[in-house]
């Protein structure tokens, strides 16, 4: 599947994870630190404009480019690996996908370029999974403008000082059988109204942002509606459908790098007179690392083959989501088991591989919800 361009892409990016990433990236995990300098290189090569066309300042590649990026840079370190995944799935792709010329032109090259993040304003303090239940955010049209009130929650790339935009899900009305009528609506960083709170204190992902949003008379022009008005929920669960298949990639990535670091360490590693990486048990519990890791990647690569066909993929992402994320955790608990105490400390990379590791159960859909994902797929009752 990976043609030559997507080969050198994954060489590039493996080299940057290795020689630039991986001997800072542990002091500004520990400082809780966004790191900007890194962002900034990345912008340099590129990665922030992989799927964008040339026309808007990308790169003009696909979708499956950003997921070998996201695998090699979650390898060493998913804090960097997911401010790129949301920068582009969540900021860039909504824009892509449904927005106008002028909001194309507007926000796509400077985010290609790195200059400027976006964020994906979903879900609630109360909501979680059940979003059109849960949604609370309100937009009524006035005088030519959206008035916005409400809160989002758990909000990756919303508070940074290149933040530049936040497209803000919202109730805009309400159908004839009485559900909620959604929309979305681009709300640029700095409108008066809009309020980023402190950063969250989280057991992982340390250095990358996330942050609770609200909304208090927030007005934008009419024309930041994004797409059609009330079609905002089915434009979100296509962006989803995306996103799921890149957050499957960067599992892959941090999956790949707990057999990374354990393969090294059980070389040097000596217990009762020899290498760890000769007993047997350490070996079985590799061995079960590595096909984890293989079949994971083989099923995110056969959901980015569908979705770049233009062939239904709801079901592919889903199970590639899950398969992915449980070799995630399973892996970095395994690893952890093998450096012993030393699997424990931050500074090594398997310590925050533990850590990063169990977000991607929770986010862009738990588990359960991706297991409810392919029943419905399977045509089960829903």
């Amino acid at each position: 599947m990976l043609n030559d361009e997507h080969v050198e892409l994954r060489k590039s990016v493996e080299e940057f994870a290795r020689e630039v990433v991986a001997p800072v990236i542990g002091d500004y995990y520990e400082r809780c630190e966004f790191p900007y300098d890194i962002v900034r290189r990345m912008g340099a090569m590129g990665l922030f404009g992989l799927p964008v066309p040339e026309e808007y300042g990308g790169m003009g590649g696909d979708y499956f480019a950003l997921c070998l990026a996201l695998e090699e840079l979650a390898r060493v370190d998913s804090s960097v690996a997911i401010t790129l995944e949301a920068a582009v799935s969540l900021g860039e792709m909504p824009i892509l996908r449904f927005g106008t010329d002028a909001q194309k032109q507007r926000w796509l090259p400077k985010m290609a370029a790195g200059e400027v993040l976006g964020a994906f304003g979903l879900t609630e303090p109360g909501g979680g999974s059940d979003v059109p239940g849960g949604m609370r955010t309100t937009a009524v049209l006035d005088g030519g403008e959206w008035v916005i009130n409400g809160s989002k929650a758990f909000i990756t790339n919303s508070g940074t000082d290149i933040t530049g935009v936040v497209a803000v899900a919202a109730i805009t009305g309400r159908r004839e059988e009485g559900k909620p009528e959604i929309s979305t609506i681009l709300v640029p960083s700095g409108t008066p109204g809009f309020t980023v709170s402190k950063k969250y204190s989280k057991v992982g992902w340390s250095a990358s942002d996330t942050r609770e949003l609200s909304f208090a008379e927030c007005r934008v022009p009419e024309e930041n509606l994004l797409g059609e008005r009330g079609r905002g929920y089915a434009q979100f669960l296509q962006t989803l459908d995306e996103g799921r298949v890149a957050i499957a990639a960067l599992s892959v990535g941090l999956a790949q790098g707990c057999v990374d670091e354990s393969l090294r360490y059980a070389r040097e590693r000596r217990a009762f007179g020899q290498e760890i990486g000769r007993y047997q048990a350490m070996q079985f519990k590799i061995a079960d690392m590595e096909a984890r890791v293989h079949t994971a990647r083989l099923a995110y690569y056969h959901a980015a083959e569908r979705m770049l066909a233009g062939l239904p993929f709801k079901k592919e992402a889903a199970i590639a989501k899950l398969v992915s994320s449980d070799a995630a955790m399973d892996n970095a608990r395994d690893a952890t088991q093998i450096f012993g105490g030393y699997g424990f400390m931050n500074e090594f990379p398997v310590g925050r591989f533990y850590r990063d590791a169990k977000i991607l159960e929770i986010g862009e859909g738990t588990s359960e919800v991706q297991r409810m994902l392919i029943a419905r797929e399977l045509g089960l009752p829903a």
